[in-house]
């Protein structure tokens, strides 16, 4: 009886093979090296804006403290026998235009002393793609990583609104007598950085903010 033969590969054939096998592992890599790219831009990113969202809601935070008085119920009110005083916090600088530094203060005394003293001196700017906060006369801490995200644009852009109320009280004779006016102020805020190690990965947040104390000016002198 006649054996069976046994066949094997040609030379032709493994190379083949062995090219096949080769074009799907590079691409099966450059499939994963895809995947891993993409995850880990989106790690970037959502770690990015998690950073600019946490920093605006600090800014925000501190911006609707502004021009808070522990003694304007008392002392902050106009009355037959005296003039109001004015709020020691009222000042917000700048005021107008668009800006990348802000300064405010806002009352901290647990016993109103009308004076606005070295920590209640509040304040944001960007300096070197870092942003800073003041937290005291001279003393500027970051806000951002360095490390993380890199800052190009912190916009602020201050409004207000005056507001001209009715007459409250009739002005002595010869006495002079400005209208009593309320200033209702709030900052439009914009902050835009980049991925320190990323530079494609870029995120901008944008909020407006409301100052909750209103600056009032004017009124009858007695």
């Amino acid at each position: 009886m006649r054996g069976s033969r046994q066949l094997g590969l040609t030379l032709i054939e493994l190379m083949v093979g062995i090219a096949l096998a080769l074009l799907i592992a590079a691409a099966a890599t450059l499939l994963l090296s895809s995947n891993i790219g993409e995850n880990r831009r989106l790690l970037l990113e959502a770690r990015l804006t998690q950073d600019l969202r946490s920093a605006a809601d600090l800014i925000t935070r501190q911006m609707r403290r502004a021009g808070h008085w522990g003694a304007a119920s008392t002392l902050g009110l106009w009355s037959a026998s005296a003039n109001a005083l004015p709020n020691p916090y009222a000042a917000f600088a700048p005021d107008a235009g668009i800006t990348d530094t802000i300064a405010l203060s806002y009352s901290q005394d647990g016993s109103e002393n009308n004076t606005v003293d070295d920590n209640e001196q509040v304040g944001f700017r960007l300096r070197s793609g870092v942003l800073e906060a003041q937290l005291g006369t001279r003393n500027w801490q970051a806000l951002t990583d360095s490390s993380t995200l890199v800052i190009t644009l912190f916009r602020l852009q201050p409004r207000v609104q005056t507001v001209t109320l009715e007459a409250t009280c009739t002005c002595a004779a010869l006495a002079p007598c400005a209208p009593l006016q309320v200033q209702v102020r709030s900052v439009e805020i914009e902050i835009g950085a980049r991925a320190a190690n990323d530079a494609s990965v870029l995120r901008t947040v944008r909020s407006t903010v409301r100052l909750r104390n209103d600056h009032v000016s004017g009124g009858c002198d007695a």
